[in-house]
Order: structure tokens, then sequence, then C-alpha cells
């Protein structure tokens, strides 16, 4: 089903291997956030409890302290529309793909959560990680998490990579082509399984005043952006518990 992106990867191996590297080497590798992970929007306990895991954007690459990042500003919104406390956690690791991300967890001390959401796969994409494999790690982390948190994982679909204009074409493209493969098995594990996994659409970050400085991560607008776009599918008061 796939032949054509692997024959025209291999086609193209030498040029995307020389973009890649070059890619790597010109652009602005940014740190990942400081400041607490944790926090919260209004006074008293929590009504609501939001926790982000994953990746550079679970990480805030892009911005200088977490309270500006996906996890804080997707609790800012919720507490504003529903004037309920609202407490966010974020836990991140810049450049890890999925098989890694599951180690951490392991002994990873996370919080309570009522909506848990998953940023993945750009990782994944360019390091060409197997579907097969990436999809029984996205099952290995449902089963992790299971005892603790009962509602679905949401999954952040994959970032369009096509649209990075940070990369070189071809590079761009068939990175693209990647994502979209793994974005798809996202879809379709949350059709198999949804009381395991729902599907979110990523905001398309086009707009450079949305962008950071290596023009590839989200700036602290394109966090905030991204979380206006995502507030009412991610509240927790469709979820259980």
């Amino acid at each position: 089903m796939h032949l054509p992106f692997w024959l025209t990867t291999a086609l193209l191996f030498p040029v995307l291997l020389y973009q890649g590297k070059r890619a790597r080497r010109t652009t602005p590798r940014l740190p990942e956030a400081g400041g607490a992970p944790s926090g919260q929007y209004g006074e008293g306990t929590p009504a609501r409890r939001i926790l982000v895991i994953g990746e550079s954007t679970a990480a805030g690459v892009g911005v200088e302290t977490h309270d500006q990042g996906l996890a804080s500003q997707l609790a800012k919104q919720i507490h504003e529309r529903s004037g309920q406390t609202t407490a966010w956690h974020t836990f991140g690791v810049n450049g890890i793909r999925l098989g890694a991300l599951l180690s951490e967890l392991e002994t990873a001390e996370l919080p309570e959560a009522d909506v848990v959401l998953l940023s993945m796969g750009v990782n994944d994409t360019t390091g060409f990680t197997p579907r097969f494999r990436f999809r029984q790690q996205l099952r290995a982390l449902r089963r992790l998490l299971a005892m603790r948190y009962s509602g679905p994982i949401l999954l952040l679909s994959v970032p369009p990579m096509h649209l990075f204009t940070a990369l070189p074409s071809p590079l761009r493209y068939v990175m693209g082509w990647r994502a979209r493969q793994l974005d798809n098995l996202y879809i379709r594990l949350a059709q198999q399984f949804p009381e395991d996994f729902t599907y979110l659409d990523y905001p398309v970050v086009t707009d450079p005043a949305l962008l950071a400085a290596d023009g590839y991560h989200p700036g602290q607008r394109g966090y905030q952006y991204i979380a206006e776009a995502l507030t009412d599918r991610v509240s927790p008061t469709n979820r259980p518990g």
C-alpha cells in the first residue's frame, strides 16, 4: 500500500540525506521551556485537570517558560470559558520518539488528570519509525496509563510537515507524506478503539507571526492559537471522571 512512498524515498535518498543534514546544521536549535511544568488558573481545588505529554510541543520548545506553552494555554482557555479552576501539567522531551517516551513515562511522577493529550509524531516521522511499531507503542501507552487515566487519550494529529517552510523541497514533501501516514494510523486507532483514543486535528500554523525563531515550532502566540482551536474539544466536561 505504501510502496510508492518507499520507492520515492529510495530514489531521492541522496538529496533527502543532504537536505536533512543541512537543515539540522542551519536551523536554530531552541531549548525546552523553563519554569515550573505545572500550575493552575483559579483558586482552590481544581475542577478540571489537563495533562499534555509528548515531544517538543509538550516540552514548550519555542517559548521561554511552560506557562506560555500548550498545556497552560489550554487550561487558561478552559478556565476563562467555564469559570472553573483548571490545573495543568506538561511532560515533554525535545527530540524524543514514542518508544523512548514510553520508557520515560514508566518512572515519571505524573499528576491526576481528567484529560490526557498526546503530542507526538514529528520525530517518529523524521526517524521513519515503522507504522506497525508506532501502532504497538500507542497501544502500550494506553495500557501504561489505563490504571490512572480512565478516559481516552487525545491524539493530537501529526503536524502537517509538508507546510513546514523551514524545510527545503523535496524533503518537506516527503516528510509531509510520511507524517500523513502516521496521522492516518491515529485516525484508524481512534475509529477501532474509541474507548482508548480520540483523534484531534492539529490546527495549521503557517502565519510566521505565530512561529518561534526557528520557523518550525510555535511561538507564544502560536501556542495560544492552537489552544483556542482545541479548547472546546479538549474540555473535560465531555469526559468520564
